[in-house]
């Protein structure tokens, strides 16, 4: 730790602002893919139970029509943004059960898909006839054409994370800088980001749960991967194969460098991204057979497609492009997009994990931040994929601190850091639940083997089980105690109502139309 990260820290533990981290924004998104009874994806349409996916603020679809996303509202209470995560699962296995789908559908519980077809199998997610719902979906065809409709089937969580302008208003006292609050905290969450990047194998270390996956997967592929049976790949020491090279990664965009040094930088690089022509891109067409199967021949189709670790995130406009809403509003939070889901846990993440990654956050807001040139983006790169693939190894080596440095050693330095920012939390709160949440994550260092990738294969070996069938098990289970715990009739309704006032929201939406979608897109 640097000696500014121990003065700033000091003068949060001195001041009364650390009291204003009780106010912390905190969102979930999680993605599941729902499997037939035999492990396959499913073909049947988004369930009408859940209402329009254009629509629904609880309830959507993700890349396909088969990946639901659950998303909770913003809250300022760990357990209070798990409670909505708990409901709105509890509703989704009844609505699973409706007439209209199949009555052995369940969630699955890992990130790594179940059983896949090849990708014309894959059923693309649908949104309606309105010009914003046909933009979604020919962006998603467009995803499926560029990298194959596989690789968008791995579900993760994703954590959305604000300080209150309460506190940003006090840190900006404390740290004595002049100007607008907003350009403050933009800065800010930049310099949050940017430590974020080089920090974040620490989560994949910690976090990381999917060291496994079913051949399916790739196919007839080229890989690295040890084989376990028939139907099983694995990494003997990786923690996140979603994270890496099998996973949210695109070769197209091995060479586009997206600058975090400031919100301009960012915004140039990205825009530049949306513009460049790809030959391949170009090769496939924005058209086939009347139809449209992508936005454009550019580098990036939207921002959206930018496949990073973290997001600066600006609440948009209807129709307003995320870049435009961060340009002329600035940054409102941050989105945390590195988590697996965790076969362990019915909902894929828990209260102790969420208050770490918050001391976790904290900590890069509070270290020094400086500027990343393009050679330490590379650097970054690197180490990540050393931890993806083969972190759990005690040889394998990152660079931190400027020196090569074996991983377990960088995680406990990083640590010792991490605890003094849990300990703030705990001040605010008047509680020792995120001292406790770091013991637990210091506790997984001394005995790697409790990590979840590590769990996960020890599980394969000792039981002798497929990926598939490891994962149908936990998801089997998980969906039997959601089913012995209904929601109570008020909660139902609430769910129920979001259900249909959403189908009348996108049908409202369908009717406000005026131009056609060729229109709508070039304008946008």
């Amino acid at each position: 730790m640097s000696s500014a990260f121990n003065q700033r820290i000091n003068s949060l533990q001195q001041s009364d602002t650390h009291r204003l981290l009780r106010d912390v924004n905190r969102g979930i998104e999680k993605e599941s893919l729902r499997v037939q009874s035999d492990g396959n994806i499913a073909q049947t349409p988004h369930p009408s139970a859940f209402g329009s996916a254009l629509a629904n603020p609880h309830i959507t679809t993700d890349f396909s029509e088969a990946l639901l996303e659950f998303i909770t509202p913003v809250c300022q209470s760990v357990d209070e943004a798990l409670t909505w995560l708990s409901e709105i699962h509890q509703f989704s296995y009844a609505g699973l059960n409706a007439s209209d789908t199949a009555s052995t559908e369940t969630l699955w519980a890992a990130s790594m898909p179940c059983i896949l077809p090849n990708d014309a199998g894959i059923p693309v997610a649908q949104y309606g006839s309105s010009n914003i719902g046909q933009m979604k979906t020919a962006y998603r065809l467009g995803l499926g054409e560029r990298y194959g409709r596989a690789m968008q089937t791995i579900a993760g969580v994703h954590y959305n994370f604000s300080f209150s302008d309460e506190f940003w208003a006090a840190y900006q006292e404390q740290c004595s800088t002049a100007g607008r609050l907003q350009d403050f905290k933009t800065q800010q969450y930049f310099h949050l980001i940017r430590n974020f990047r080089r920090y974040s194998w620490l989560l994949v270390y910690l976090f990381g749960a999917s060291p496994a996956l079913c051949q399916t997967f790739l196919g007839h592929d080229r890989h690295a991967l040890s084989r376990r049976g028939k139907g099983t790949l694995f990494s003997p020491y990786g923690t996140s194969l979603r994270m890496g090279d099998l996973g949210y990664q695109s070769s197209a965009q091995e060479s586009l460098y997206v600058c975090y040094n400031s919100l301009d930088e960012y915004a140039t690089t990205l825009s530049g991204a949306l513009t460049k022509p790809i030959p391949e891109y170009e090769r496939i067409g924005t058209h086939r057979d009347g139809r449209r199967i992508q936005l454009s021949t550019a580098l990036l189709q939207i921002e959206n497609e930018f496949y990073s670790s973290v997001r600066p995130k600006r609440v948009t406009h209807s129709g307003e492009p995320p870049l435009t809403a961060l340009m002329e509003r600035g940054v409102e939070y941050i989105e945390v997009r590195c988590l697996d889901v965790n076969p362990y846990l019915p909902m894929g993440i828990d209260a102790e994990q969420i208050r770490f990654i918050d001391a976790f956050l904290l900590y890069c807001l509070l270290e020094d931040s400086p500027a990343i040139p393009p050679e330490e983006c590379k650097a970054i790169g690197v180490d990540n994929k050393t931890v993806v693939n083969n972190g759990r190894n005690k040889d394998a080596q990152l660079r931190y601190g400027g020196k090569l440095t074996d991983v377990p050693a960088a995680a406990r330095e990083l640590m010792n850091s991490i605890e003094a920012c849990a300990g703030v939390f705990d001040q605010a709160k008047d509680s020792s639940n995120f001292s406790a949440a770091w013991r637990s994550q210091l506790n997984k260092m001394n005995d790697d083997e409790a990590l979840p990738s590590a769990r996960v294969l020890a599980d394969l070996a000792d039981f002798g089980e497929s990926y598939f069938n490891f994962a149908m098990h936990k998801s089997r289970e998980h969906a039997q105690g959601f089913a012995d715990n209904p929601l109570s009739a008020e909660r139902q309704q609430y769910f129920n109502d979001c259900a249909r006032q959403s189908v009348e929201k996108q049908a409202a939406i369908e009717a406000a139309d005026k131009t056609d979608f060729e229109t709508f897109l070039a304008n946008y």
